[in-house]
């Protein structure tokens, strides 16, 4: 099993180019099943998430061919309806094929997802969507089992955001008979992708990106050529590494609209931040301030950012309160940097994290993808050798990271 290995002290200057965007890929290529013939996709991350999904679609009946950061789909004979444990296990993402194959095949066997352990993150809200929208739903042996004569449109409200329940129930009702309205819908740039791309194929979906989404539904989608954006979630994590290392780091290929809270967040800090078509550069500076963050969905302060935010922190001057409201399992970095030397003392949803002059190096575990990033960028400032094991999570979500890291000046190495 792979681990990296980083050696603290240095600062990080240069340019680093953003990989496409994870969380938009993986519903865009899902998105292929609901149309014939061959889809396009390029900006695609070269991750593990995209080949357990590349393998998922083969295993449905669709054709797969990569080339790179480009990957083409013919969905045309899809006809198995059932996407095993043995795939869907790896990632939770992986429900996202039930709303295409209920659209497609009006029935779908989807075993109950997997993925890291950052919370339980149900999928009932998927389930009652696609039942207001006319399914037969039934959980029988760790799979849920669905099907319909026909789907039609309805008027569904989700309880609490969904970001991939918003995406599952945009792409099943774009092919269903009649309107169906979204009710309290996740606004994250990744669904307006999503809506973007399905709009393309032929979908008529009208408010992606507010909390009300409108889907007309049509007889048929078109296969497409589509880009995939920028990942809002990396271009974050490079933010915090070069404020972390007192570093100058110009951030290109990244869309700055999609972080509005992140550079906020991270100005307060004392961190100079200048944006532009495209770019972002944040220059650090010698004195880290403390500032306290909330994760709520988005356009807020991204839970997917919180654990490299927490490392900052935990070299700050002063005291910060770090509160998690997204998912209930998501410290678990916590005990990993508490011993590299960093001052957290955890309190239901809440962290208080008082600031260090500095952390020591230390054999840390990843344990989910988001802690393995973070251990990462406290080795980048540590005291000594950190040993990061367990980074195949990072795998999942980074595109060759330490190479990025490495091109802009860290002393990092990944150990086969």
């Amino acid at each position: 099993m792979d681990k990296i290995l980083v050696e603290g002290g240095c600062s990080l200057n240069g340019e680093v180019e953003i990989s496409g965007s994870k969380n938009a890929a993986l519903p865009i290529l899902m998105s292929s099943l609901l149309a014939d013939g061959w889809s396009t996709y390029s900006n695609v991350p070269v991750l593990k998430d995209i080949e357990s999904t590349s393998l998922l679609l083969q295993n449905l009946g669709a054709e797969v061919e990569t080339d790179g950061n480009t990957i083409r789909i013919n969905a045309s004979e899809v006809r198995n309806h059932e996407a095993p444990y043995e795939l869907v296990r790896k990632m939770r993402a992986s429900v996202l094929v039930l709303g295409p194959l209920m659209a497609r095949l009006k029935k779908a066997r989807v075993s109950l997802p997997g993925g890291c352990a950052i919370g339980a993150r149900p999928i009932n809200l998927h389930l009652k969507g696609l039942a207001s929208l006319g399914a037969d739903i039934d959980l029988k042996e760790g799979y849920v089992e669905a099907s319909a004569d026909k789907l039609k449109g309805a008027d569904i409200y989700f309880d609490t955001i969904t970001v991939t329940g918003t995406e599952n129930l945009m792409m099943a009702a774009s092919i269903a008979e009649g309107v169906t309205t979204l009710r309290n819908t996740a606004r994250e740039p990744e669904v307006i992708a999503l809506a973007d791309v399905l709009n393309e194929m032929g979908a008529n979906i009208k408010g992606a990106g507010t909390s009300l989404i409108t889907i007309e539904g049509v007889s048929a989608l078109n296969p497409v050529s589509a880009e995939i954006i920028p990942d809002r979630i990396e271009t974050g994590t490079f933010m915090i590494a070069a404020a972390l290392t007192k570093g100058d780091i110009q951030i290109k290929n990244c869309q700055p609209d999609h972080l509005k809270g992140v550079i906020n967040k991270i100005k307060q800090t004392g961190a100079v931040i200048e944006t532009g078509d495209g770019r972002i550069q944040v220059k650090g500076v010698d004195e880290i301030l403390s500032t306290d963050v909330k994760t709520v969905p988005y356009p807020g302060f991204p839970t997917d950012m919180q654990a490299q935010f927490m490392v900052l922190m935990s070299v700050a001057k002063g005291l910060s309160i770090i509160s998690e409201t997204i998912f209930e399992n998501r410290f678990m970095h916590v005990s990993e940097l508490k011993r590299m030397g960093a001052d957290i003392t955890l309190s239901g949803n809440s962290a208080m994290v008082k600031g260090v002059p500095g952390l020591s190096g230390a054999p840390v575990m990843a344990t989910d993808l988001r802690a393995s990033v973070s251990l990462i960028l406290a080795g980048l400032v540590a005291n000594g050798q950190t040993e990061v094991s367990r980074v195949y999570h990072l795998d999942r979500g980074y595109e060759a990271i330490e190479k990025k890291f490495e091109r802009l000046g860290a002393y990092i190495k990944r150990i086969k």
